[in-house]
């Protein structure tokens, strides 16, 4: 149960004297979570069977009941209820997304370490078949990407965002092929788990992770990847602009090491673009 899901569900049907407590929960969560029935009722003016109404409102037992659900949610994601005041102005937002951008882009730069980046070249460069794994919303974008990166070097790539079918792909997996796994946080068990079982069949694994991740460990090798997040919970994570730019690093090594394949797939799609849709070669390689 979040006694503040229930709390913002109920305010419209609170009453005066049970909207003052609530007024006291948001603006003064360490005395609400520390007060007696006593204390909080004089607070807001209120009687303590009022405190005991409002507490069974939010679907609490009594008074003890919500100082134990209160104080289990005071530890949890309290920044969402508060959040810190920023401008909304468009010129002050796109100038705070773009630099947060700049700033990860120039971060991972400075951390990533060269003889891994070789590594991993290898280790895509000679995989018969790469498996994409990512789950949640910014790895699953990474692992479609992935795809998007490397099938126009004539790699065979499938992407997969589903934990039972990453499983289940591991398993089916050959010696020959590469599991290449995405995780921002790194505390994915389910993938650590299928990395796990790639390595279990002799199957070569890659992981974009933060270093000493659940999922980093799990994996053969793994290209570390730890910025720190904005606090401002309204504006998207600038994280994924890093793993694109790692993805963009190791598809142009990899077009490197296979410069003559990369360049004939290159360009028969080139000249398939140019006949059905574009006129000439001057526009980009896809949408």
């Amino acid at each position: 149960m979040d006694i503040f899901s229930t709390l913002q569900d109920e305010r419209p049907r609170l009453s005066p004297s049970e909207g003052r407590i609530a007024d006291i929960l948001l603006a003064d969560l360490e005395f609400a979570v520390n007060a007696s029935i006593i204390e909080l009722a004089s607070r807001a003016a209120v009687s303590p069977p009022t405190v005991t109404r409002f507490c069974h409102r939010l679907g609490c037992d009594g008074f003890s009941d919500f100082k134990v659900k209160l104080a289990r949610a005071s530890h949890v994601g309290m920044r969402y209820l508060k959040p810190e005041p920023e401008s909304t102005a468009g010129a002050d937002v796109a100038k705070d997304v773009v630099g947060k951008a700049q700033n990860a882009l120039f971060l991972l730069h400075r951390a990533l370490d060269p003889d891994m980046l070789e590594r991993a070249t290898d280790a895509i460069a000679a995989a018969e078949m790469v498996h994409a794994f990512g789950s949640g919303g910014n790895s699953s974008l990474i692992a479609a990407e992935a795809q998007n990166r490397l099938f126009r070097l004539g790699l065979r790539v499938s992407p997969c965002s589903d934990h039972a079918m990453q499983l289940m792909l591991a398993s089916a997996a050959r010696s020959g092929d590469l599991v290449l796994a995405s995780s921002f946080s790194g505390r994915n068990a389910e993938l650590a788990r299928v990395l796990q079982v790639a390595r279990g069949n002799k199957v070569a694994t890659l992981a974009l992770a933060p270093p000493g991740s659940p999922v980093a460990e799990a994996a053969e090798m793994a290209v570390g990847v730890d910025l720190p997040e904005d606090p401002n919970i309204f504006r998207p994570t600038s994280t994924r602009f890093a793993y694109l730019a790692l993805l963009d690093i190791l598809a142009s090594l990899v077009a490197y090491r296979l410069r003559p394949q990369a360049s004939q797939t290159l360009r028969r799609i080139k000249q398939q673009l140019v006949t059905h849709r574009d006129g000439d070669d001057r526009q980009m390689l896809g949408d």
